[in-house]
């Protein structure tokens, strides 16, 4: 299991590559923020909490970059509310 969480700027995705299997969490920039559209995870990794996995470290690396996030993707906002250590990264 790779674990990495890569974010693919050509392709406006983070991914994390498990095994032959990649999760992936799509984005757009916008007005200076990150906004998070829409989340993919295999169905063969459902239920390994690889959803999870990505969300944290899409969370993390914006952190780093000190970005503003929008989340509109029903995932990473519900993900957003259980963490409240990324809710000051949050805009709308």
């Amino acid at each position: 299991m790779n674990g990495t969480i890569t974010d693919n700027v050509a392709a406006s995705r983070f991914e994390l590559a498990v095994g032959d299997e990649l999760a992936v969490a799509y984005y757009r920039n916008e007005d200076g923020r990150v906004v998070l559209t829409h989340t993919e995870v295999p169905q063969a990794l459902s239920g390994q909490g690889i959803g999870t996995r990505l969300a944290r470290g899409v969370f993390e690396t914006l952190r780093q970059r000190q970005a503003r996030i929008i989340a509109k993707c029903p995932f990473m906002a519900a993900f957003a509310v259980k963490h409240p250590e990324y809710s000051a990264m949050l805009d709308g």
